[in-house]
């Protein structure tokens, strides 16, 4: 059996596309910007040796953005020869999406729909993740949890519609999401019109 050092040493990154909801309304995403005024990359490292993926990835959101405390997941390899000038680097791409008050005040959101040109393969990892998410918002209610525990039909379809970029109606949504919903027989008072209806995930 011939010994490793026969085989080519590819370099192995992480990069990590962590997506949130911003007080607007807009999906964004959480970037860099290495030259301290244009964003250009996502949040990323080269692992390192006896390092796992997850921890390389919680690395580089930490050292390099000041988050903690999140669980991202793998999404996809990207491992197209030519992604990186300075050699042959695959990257192990990870996605998250959390509430934005977990993110820092300084934190750098770009609206997904308007992102700038971006290093490497970003633009591609950004989109690649962006469809896992929203495949996964068509299907439950706020599986992400960028909602509280209890909400309303119109706050969870609001969030569904920042989420996948388009406008519900909302009978088809609520007839396609109650399934996956259980009443809590309490009512949202705020504001002057009718109270809502409280529900929380299945």
């Amino acid at each position: 059996m011939a010994s490793l050092d026969s085989y080519p040493r590819p370099s192995v990154a992480v990069d990590a596309a962590v997506l949130t909801v911003t007080a607007g309304g807009e999906l964004a995403v959480l970037l860099l910007a290495p030259d301290g005024r244009i964003p250009t990359r996502l949040p990323g490292t080269f692992l390192h040796e006896g390092e796992s993926l997850a921890d390389a990835v919680l690395r580089a959101l930490r050292e390099k953005t000041g988050v903690r405390g999140l669980a991202p997941r793998q999404l996809h390899v990207f491992d197209a020869v030519d992604r990186d000038d300075r050699g042959r680097v695959l990257s192990v791409a990870h996605v998250d999406v959390v509430r934005a008050a977990l993110l820092p005040d300084d934190a750098l959101l770009v609206p997904v729909a308007d992102l700038p040109p971006l290093a490497f393969d970003h633009a591609q990892i950004v989109e690649v993740a962006v469809a896992d998410v929203r495949g996964q918002y068509r299907e439950r209610p706020d599986p992400s949890g960028l909602l509280e525990d209890a909400f309303t039909l119109s706050q969870l379809r609001a969030v569904h519609e920042a989420v996948l970029g388009e406008s519900l109606l909302p009978d088809t949504f609520r007839r396609s999401m109650l399934p996956h919903l259980i009443a809590t027989g309490e009512l949202e008072r705020a504001g002057r019109g009718r109270p809502a209806e409280l529900y929380r995930r299945r």
